[in-house]
């Protein structure tokens, strides 16, 4: 990427104008001058975002940006070079380079992993055309103006103009799973008037400027000839074949390259892999900045405080202790700062710092639960869940807004024919019989041309191409153009194909009709219909038309349309996709004129669309309507039920597919998405050319009625229940014009208008959505105020940058390759299995954490104020009250395991709750464990307890004598009684917030006190020989022989506790004010993870 900027910086690369010239097989054009290739970029994909050389200094800068990570390394740093601390620097330092080291592999591997992807698309084989030879060359090589040859089921290497096919017609057939979900057959064409002979063919190509749009593609092509004048050729999307999609049902085509590597629409909708911080981790900085400022604040008060007691006579040099000459020399403010920093190195375990190898552990030790668990196992794929980024576990239970796809996502992409009306009767499959519709009155049953017109018009009324293989199949750009096609097929009409411009019809007597294809009248969003002109053997031209019932029944004469309007809409809330059938006779003068504007407009090179869809809408009128289709997608199992239990759960859902507006509608009410009474905002190209005003100002006025319905005037919302009024939809160029608007302000405007429109639905529909679109709704809303957590879900190629935008990306083992799982933090089998990820694994996950951090920050408040305390009563001498020992082992052996251990198998809930009672989920949302409040409530406790274990054990040290013999204890035995009273409190303590025992926690909380008791006899009941002073030589021995000691432990651990027994206990008691939380979670837990076997 530095060596392309640069290149364009030095003027390497191609100008930056508005359209780029390209010389087809690099031949030049038909004057005689010196052909200089222009340059463009290689054919090179990049997604990693390392190298071998700048992996080690970046990686390091990207984890020292962490707070802790950098407040260690300085602590580590002060202990090495300038303060005789009472610890060695192995402790600040050897945890600071586990955890670097330890994230330093993980992230190394994950480059490693995308390095190797990239390898094996820029290393793919490729045929490219040179002089007359086919040469095998690797995809990188390829340069723009090559000629490539791509095979049957290949994908295409680059972003190429079709110029030559294997077919008769000049077509080809392709597909766009990877770019925009759609797993259906495209149709595409050579570019007219190209020569058969590429050998000969001079030609140039002058085309815009590489843009992410998948569906706008402008460019002309000259070819010349000896001594002629160029012919000038449009070329648009229609002649585009993208990199990513692939060949289907064509041997062999040929086409030059356009746009290569990072410069082909894949590329530049491909976002970027940034790393991804959760928000229980900025809660983490926030806290840790907070303990800083008290550490800081207690380095500064002992600070103060000694030198304020040095000014009094006889302390600052007492004759017992005189200063040398060294120490009289040196500098006043300098001894004050030196002091300083030996008071922060002292209280510097107030700093968790195990708590981040205690963190990296759960996450990674808590991820393979999702991987254990057998209920995310597909017997169809025999795979289970996949965890890509440990780092995300406890963010899958802060999700508020959930952004899927539609296609292999939410459905099967699997169209079914399920029934149709013609004349107001029901034909159904299932009896292959007719019944009067009871949504409809008719006088009597519909006659058999009727029946056969609409059959005809089925077969007819399509772009279906027959495979060309053995077995009986069709290939369509639209599933349910198929299934109308198989529909037709079970009434006995059967198409067998079209050649050469004739298509052939099977009838149900087993007779062969042929009709000549005259004109096609492509679908598009805005007329939501399409047509076919067809001449039959008899002479007759015929006009038939398919189309959404809003764009057909205006176009119909009037007294028909109730026949069918009921039948229509009935198996619209059904949530079938409609479709209606129309029919029109053409004169010889209406076709004669109708031909001449399709082939005028079809040639004009500036406003082609403009002018073909006047000649549509002038043919396309005076139709008489047959009847209608019900055609359905089969949804996912469990999609709706998974949907609604996210609602439920409080998460907004918004659709964001690349397919159709009417198939993505029926799509969001099968899902339950869209309710029978969801009035829904349409904000469409549709809905802005109705005015008959520019587009600009008709968006604005929508926005501003929109947002009057949806926000200023909508009813406020009850117990965080969202009104289910309103459903949003939205087109993607219309959306392009929200995002871009012309004016800067208008844009805000508009943004901000969108956004609050949207908040305010129950859910959101954006459909014809390119890859970069879906990625920058998800960081608008990501952005908006409150910075809600995002998730992102699917299975294409077309969904990584979503994915990889979102707080959270989920990618689905689907049909349409692996990119999406590649590319995101967790991969699942299904989309049903989103439910139990969120709210059980997300649940319980957040909650494991959100106490694990206050804990920790408790803990070490516990464990450093004792310390603080004691600097008043030992003159401010930096004199530690714990053994070296024990301040190393505190973190590190003492009281971590029973916290990971916590950490990991805590169920507060059982799962089976969880999964019943969505609504729990909305309980944690908004970081609610890791607010402030709470954050209070466990530093007020730490201080509680703080200062009840050292004035308990000072009131006790009241009388010296301890031991039976009178002999008196000393600093190290007050400092030791502290230690125990501490370890087994904030042990018990957190045995007590435990909820769900298993012989792990039993384990590891009485494991860990016996082995601090284990550890202190042994530790102080040998002389070492590697330490210079032995402090704690038998002094927990000494201790225990005392009764008193015995006494004041039990006692102060009892008294810390004591106002947790007594809060359990009353809660534990049933009552009307018992909260459904607290109630579920003293429920026995018996629905646990799965263990793989």
């Amino acid at each position: 990427m530095l060596r392309r900027r640069l290149n364009r910086l030095l003027g390497g690369d191609e100008r930056r104008v508005d359209s780029r010239t390209i010389f087809v097989g690099h031949r030049s054009g038909p004057n005689n001058e010196a052909f200089i290739p222009p340059k463009f970029c290689d054919n090179r994909i990049v997604s990693s975002k390392y190298t071998v050389w700048n992996f080690l200094p970046k990686n390091l800068f990207e984890q020292f940006r962490r707070i802790a990570n950098f407040y260690f390394l300085i602590i580590f740093l002060v202990q090495v070079m300038t303060v005789d601390t009472p610890t060695s620097p192995v402790t600040s330092g050897l945890p600071l380079f586990f955890v670097i080291t330890v994230t330093a592999i993980k992230q190394g591997y994950e480059d490693w992993l995308r390095h190797k992807a990239d390898s094996e698309v820029n290393k793919y084989p490729v045929t490219v055309l040179e002089d007359g030879r086919r040469i095998r060359k690797e995809s990188e090589k390829i340069k723009v103006g090559d000629v490539v040859e791509v095979e049957e089921d290949e994908t295409f290497p680059c972003d190429l103009i079709l110029l030559q096919s294997s077919r008769d017609d000049g077509t080809c057939f392709v597909t766009t799973a990877s770019l925009d979900g759609e797993s259906n057959h495209k149709t595409h064409y050579t570019v007219p008037d190209a020569e058969k002979d590429l050998e000969t063919l001079n030609a140039t190509i002058e085309c815009e400027q590489p843009q992410p749009d998948l569906y706008k593609f402008v460019g002309r092509m000259h070819i010349y000839r000896n001594n002629q004048e160029p012919t000038v050729r449009s070329v648009g999307p229609e002649n585009l074949l993208l990199k990513g999609a692939t060949l289907k049902n064509t041997q062999k085509i040929s086409g030059v390259a356009v746009y290569t590597g990072m410069e082909t629409k894949m590329a530049l909708n491909y976002q970027g892999k940034s790393q991804k911080r959760s928000a229980v981790e900025k809660s983490i900085n926030a806290f840790l900045l907070v303990y800083l400022c008290i550490l800081v604040s207690k380095a500064l008060v002992c600070t103060t405080l000694k030198y304020v007691w040095q000014s009094k006579p006889g302390q600052d040099e007492p004759w017992y202790n005189e200063k040398t000459q060294r120490e009289k020399d040196t500098n006043q403010y300098l001894k004050m700062f030196t002091d300083f920093l030996s008071f922060m190195v002292l209280f510097n375990f107030i700093i968790p710092v195990s708590m981040y190898v205690t963190v990296e552990m759960q996450k990674f030790l808590g991820s393979l639960f999702i991987t254990w668990d057998k209920d995310f196992f597909d017997p169809e794929i025999k795979e289970g869940a996949l965890v890509n980024t440990s780092d995300l576990n406890e963010e899958l239970g802060q999700v508020e807004y959930v952004f899927t796809d539609k296609t292999g996502t939410l459905t099967q992409n699997n169209m079914e024919f399920i029934e149709c009306c013609i004349d107001g009767i029901q034909y159904s499959y299932h009896d292959n019989s007719s019944e009067v519709d009871g949504f409809c009155v008719t006088d009597g049953p519909v006659s058999k041309l009727q029946e056969e017109l609409f059959l005809r018009a089925l077969c007819l009324c399509h772009t279906v191409q027959v495979k060309e293989s053995t077995e009986q199949g069709f290939i369509a750009s639209s599933p349910d153009e198929v299934a109308l096609v198989k529909g037709a097929m079970r009434y006995g009409f059967t198409f067998l194909g079209l050649e050469s411009k004739t298509m052939k019809i099977l009838n149900s007597n087993n007779d062969i009709e042929m009709y000549e294809l005259l004109h096609v009248l492509n679908f598009d969003p805005v007329r939501r219909r399409m047509s076919v002109i067809v001449r039959s053997r008899s002479g007759e031209t015929l006009l038939f038309c398919k189309g959404a019932d809003s764009s057909i029944f205006p176009r119909v004469r009037q007294e028909e349309v109730e026949r069918i309007r009921m039948h229509v809409e009935r198996n619209a809330t059904e949530g079938y996709r409609t479709l209606c059938v129309a029919y029109k006779y053409l004169s010889a003068d209406e076709y004669a004129q109708a031909d001449a504007g399709l082939r005028e407009a079809r040639l004009a090179l500036q406003d082609r669309d403009e002018k073909l869809m006047a000649v549509y809408n002038q043919v396309e009128t005076d139709m008489s309507l047959i009847g209608a289709t019900a055609v359905e997608d089969r949804l996912q199992e469990q999609a709706a039920e998974t949907m609604e239990a996210l609602q439920g759960a409080g998460m907004k859902v918004w659709v964001l597919t690349g397919d159709k507006m009417e198939t993505a509608k029926s799509t969001c009410y099968a899902c339950r998405l869209f309710q029978r009474n969801t009035e829904l905002l349409e904000l469409t190209v549709r809905t802005l050319e109705d005015g008959g005003r520019r587009r600009e100002e008709r968006l604005h006025e929508l926005l501003i009625e929109y947002h009057k319905k949806a926000v200023q005037d909508a009813p406020p919302v009850r117990a965080g229940v969202t009104s289910q009024d309103y459903g949003f939809i939205i087109d993607g160029a219309t959306l392009s014009m929200v995002l871009n608007s012309a004016s800067d302000s208008n844009s805000s405007l508009y943004k901000n208008l969108f956004l609050q429109i949207c908040q305010n639905c129950t859910a959101v529909l954006c459909c014809r959505m390119a890859p970069l679109q879906k990625a920058q709704i998800v960081k608008m809303v990501k952005n908006s105020k409150g910075s809600p957590i995002t998730l992102s879900i699917g299975d294409g190629a077309n969904d990584v940058s979503m994915i990889l935008e979102a707080h959270v990306g989920i990618g689905i083992k689907g049909k349409e390759g692996r990119q999406a799982v590649r590319n995101s933090d967790y991969a699942i089998p299904k989309l049903k299995h989103l439910k139990k990820l969120l709210l059980a694994h997300g649940h319980l996950y957040y909650v494991r954490i959100a106490h694990l951090v206050q804990y920790f920050f408790y803990k070490n408040l516990c464990f450093i104020l004792p310390q603080f305390l004691y600097q008043f009563f030992c003159g401010y001498s930096q004199q530690p009250l714990y053994d070296a020992a024990y301040l190393t082992m505190y973190n590190i052996c003492f009281t971590s395991m029973p916290i990971l251990a916590y950490s990991l198998l805590e169920q507060h809930i059982c799962i089976g709750a969880l999964l019943d009672n969505a609504t729990l989920y909305r309980q944690i949302a908004k970081n609610a464990m890791l607010r402030w409040g709470p954050f209070i409530y466990w530093t007020l406790l730490g201080t509680f307890h703080g200062l009840v274990f050292f004035f308990g054990v000072r009131f006790l040290f009241s009388n010296p004598a301890l031991q039976d013999n009178g002999q008196v204890f000393g600093n190290w035995s007050y400092g030791t009684i502290v230690f125990t009273v501490l370890v087994f409190t904030v042990t018990l303590k957190l045995a007590l917030d435990t909820r769900h025992w298993t012989w792990i926690n039993h384990f590891v909380i009485w494991g860990s006190l016996a082995f601090y008791v284990f550890f202190s006899f042994f530790w102080g009941g040998i002389i070492w020989p590697f330490l210079r002073q032995q402090r704690l030589y038998f002094v927990f021995a000494n201790m225990l022989s005392s009764v008193s000691a015995w006494l004041v432990i039990i006692l102060l651990i009892l008294l810390s506790l004591l106002p947790e027994i007594l809060f359990g206990m009353k809660h534990r008691l049933p009552s009307s004010g018992t909260s459904t939380i607290f109630m579920l979670s003293q429920t026995a837990s018996t629905h646990t993870f799965s263990w793989s076997d």
